[in-house]
């Protein structure tokens, strides 16, 4: 079967062995696989030169998959055969990831895809909203309180919204000035365009700061003048987390797959409440052109590859 591989900074088709489920496991054909920055930075290199894996002659990639059950190993009990699901493949060491004909996920790794979503934009769904999702339960922030989102037109910033608002968070959104309808529409209450002073812009919207904030765009420390006095930071993955003053609570989010998590955004995309956005598709043997094209920059929403 086919699978793009990484070697040398370089995007390639490779033959593989089809995988075979183990014990809590399941194999999905492929329907589509988004493609997302991380895999751009493994592509690179990035990740192994910032020790957050090992150096390898070859990378696996892809995280997010929709697809479809055609093998259950021994012991799964929530999935069946046939059934349309969307998975994350969350360890960078696997040796074939999402991006493949076929791959296996662990049972906990996967859920019931979207009802009434077409796969490309299911695919987009589980890295990026279970990204936001795991920065929002760190934020720990209460109905009413207020939530400040940097890169809110991004993948993770534009969940981050949608589900700060459905748990009742008042949301004011940093994004460039011409995404301004974009992240109101996601239902940003305040908007503040990159670039303006970030803590003198909230602070005249939100007297003492917000509650927290979730730092998507890593940004940093500069941000953090924006919350207020014991509120939260949340820095994103590998994003720069500022020494902790005024009683801050400051954390980073490490994505996890969590199939109860997957679940709840699931339901929530085929309700229509979060938006899915496809920035275009790829067959799967052009998988370069794709990462050429996230490379250059500019798009709103996520490429997706397609078996």
């Amino acid at each position: 079967m086919r699978a793009p591989m990484a070697r040398g900074g370089a995007v390639r088709i490779v033959d593989v062995a089809e995988p075979e489920p183990g014990p809590g496991q399941v194999r999905i054909r492929v329907e589509a696989a988004a493609v997302n920055p991380v895999d751009l930075a493994t592509a690179a290199g990035v990740l192994a030169g910032n020790g957050l894996m090992p150096h390898q002659e070859t990378y696996a990639l892809g995280w997010d998959v929709a697809g479809v059950v055609d093998r259950a190993g021994p012991g799964v009990t929530g999935l069946r055969t046939g059934e349309r699901v969307i998975g994350l493949s969350d360890r960078l060491t696997d040796p074939l990831k999402a991006q493949a004909d076929l791959v296996v996920l662990d049972e906990t790794a996967v859920a019931p895809a979207p009802a009434g979503v077409a796969a490309p934009e299911a695919s987009t769904l589980p890295l990026n909203a279970l990204t936001a999702v795991q920065a929002l339960d760190l934020a720990g922030l209460a109905a009413g309180e207020t939530l400040l989102v940097t890169g809110a037109a991004g993948g993770v910033g534009g969940y981050l919204v949608e589900l700060a608002v459905a748990r009742g968070l008042r949301v004011a959104a940093v994004a460039a000035p011409g995404d301004e309808a974009t992240v109101r529409g996601f239902g940003a209450e305040w908007f503040v365009p990159r670039g303006a002073d970030l803590a003198a812009a909230i602070r005249a919207v939100v007297p003492g700061g917000v509650h927290g904030l979730v730092d998507a765009a890593l940004v940093g420390l500069p941000a953090l003048d924006a919350v207020r006095n014991g509120g939260a930071f949340v820095a994103v993955n590998a994003g720069p987390a500022p020494v902790p003053l005024r009683g801050i609570r400051v954390s980073t989010v490490f994505i996890r797959a969590d199939a109860a998590q997957l679940r709840d955004v699931a339901t929530l995309a085929g309700a229509g409440r979060l938006s899915l956005r496809v920035a275009g598709t790829y067959p799967l043997e052009r998988a370069a052109e794709a990462y050429e094209r996230l490379r250059k920059g500019g798009l709103r929403g996520r490429l997706v590859l397609l078996p």
